[in-house]
């Protein structure tokens, strides 16, 4: 399982530990990944990601994963995601 958000696409960072004489010795920035299960108004359903903290926080703010998902560029999405969001497409295209 990589170490990439499914939602945002962050992933795993590398940069340089600077000590105080300032030898740097490589590490790994790792994004702040947490498991959680998010509920579709629209499709009735719940959906398991693995999420950033971050993204968390942006789906709350845009009002949800429906909304969050219909903004989302496909690019970054994974393809869980990628797949809700064709979805979530349909079903909003035969509601209207």
């Amino acid at each position: 399982m990589s170490r990439r958000c499914e939602l945002t696409g962050k992933a795993v960072l590398s940069g340089h530990l600077v000590s105080h004489s300032n030898r740097k010795t490589k590490r790994k920035f790792l994004p702040n990944l947490c498991n959680v299960t998010l509920q579709s108004d629209a499709l009735q359903r719940s959906f398991r990601l693995r999420v950033t903290a971050s993204a968390l926080r942006s789906v709350e703010h845009r009002g949800g994963l429906d909304a969050f998902l219909t903004k989302a560029k496909a690019e970054e999405l994974s393809t869980t995601a990628l797949t809700v969001k064709r979805e979530l497409e349909k079903k909003l295209a035969a509601a209207s």
